[in-house]
């Protein structure tokens, strides 16, 4: 069982996978933070994280919260100081490191001020961050270097009597990362924020992403991800929200499933799919949608489908759940299946 860790208006450990992204425009630039945390929002990021590199940056946490309603998390290192003001300011969440973030003295100032405002602490290690000492211990930044640092920080905030705490304990290479967050998970009940760090630019950063995140949540393992792209941050979300999709996850999103053509193939199909991905990425109904390439095998092959289209030579079908409901010239097959859509 879970531990349930309040932040904002969500809670982390309530069955639930919340979506996060980071902003990366620069923290002196105040109006251009809010507009792409504004932006994000709108796109189904659930919480957000944001970067807080001096105190005179904590001017960020008021603009952006007073224009946002989801959570929002600083991300501080080193200052507690930092940490302190954002509490001050009413940030939802801090991702700190307790071990450096001061002294012991000044740990326990962050914690007061978080106990007092009820503000989870995210603790984040990953492979770069890991203690000196645990490195030499271990040689490398393995699973179980990951484990040692994330766990010696968490005693630290236990020992102050603080347990509103969330894990990170991210790699780059996904095997240890699989492997970190199955060993923390088996160790303590509080809840995980997956992700894979620096994974990469689009494309290979959500293949990784999608390995590493999706095999920990088929587990059953992970309360909140972020799929870390060097890309726009709103990337992040729509790899984000397919990742849910195709393991069950996101009930309010259209999942669609395609054939790869063969020589049987006897319509555009490439460029139907394409234009089925494009015009249904705006609704928002729990719907699995075929595009298949076969009027013989189509309709049975995709049979758990909602609704689907089969081509055919000049023509296709339309069907759900297996059924031929009506058939359609190629021209016309695409606004066909948004009418079916429509009425689902």
């Amino acid at each position: 069982m879970k531990r349930k860790v309040k932040v904002g208006n969500v809670v982390l450990g309530d069955g639930n996978i919340y979506i996060q992204s980071m902003l990366n425009v620069p923290a002196e630039c105040v109006e251009e933070n809010v507009q792409q945390a504004k932006m994000l929002e709108q796109e189904g990021c659930e919480i957000i994280r944001v970067s807080v590199p001096s105190l005179n940056d904590v001017r960020l946490i008021s603009a952006i919260k007073s224009n946002i309603s989801i959570p929002l998390v600083a991300d501080i290192h080193f200052d507690y100081r930092i940490a302190i003001k954002c509490a001050e300011e009413g940030v939802d969440k801090l991702r700190i490191n307790p071990g450096n973030i001061g002294s012991k003295e000044n740990v326990s100032k962050v914690v007061e001020i978080c106990k007092a405002k009820h503000i989870p602490i995210r603790i984040g290690v990953n492979s770069g961050s890991v203690e000196k000492d645990i490195l030499e211990k271990y040689g490398r930044p393995c699973s179980d270097a990951l484990v040692e640092s994330a766990l010696r920080h968490v005693k630290i905030l236990e020992e102050n009597d603080f347990y509103d705490i969330v894990i990170s304990i991210k790699a780059s290479s996904v095997p240890t990362m699989i492997e970190s967050y199955r060993k923390i998970n088996a160790l303590c009940d509080y809840p995980l924020h997956l992700g894979v760090t620096e994974a990469g630019t689009r494309h290979m950063g959500i293949i990784k992403s999608a390995v590493g995140i999706g095999s920990l949540l088929c587990d059953g393992i992970g309360d909140t991800i972020r799929v870390s792209l060097t890309e726009n941050p709103v990337e992040e979300v729509k790899a984000a929200k397919d990742i849910l999709t195709s393991i069950g996850k996101n009930k309010n999103s259209v999942e669609i499933i395609s054939c790869p053509t063969c020589g049987r193939t006897q319509i555009d199909l490439i460029s139907l799919a394409h234009k089925v991905e494009e015009k249904t990425a705006h609704i928002h109904k729990n719907i699995k949608i075929a595009v298949m390439g076969c009027i013989v095998n189509g309709p049975g092959e995709a049979s758990e489908a909602d609704i689907g289209i089969a081509g055919g030579k000049g023509e296709g079908l339309i069907f759900k759940k297996g059924k031929i409901i009506r058939k359609e010239k190629e021209d016309h097959l695409l606004d066909a299946l948004l009418e079916e859509i429509d009425k689902v």
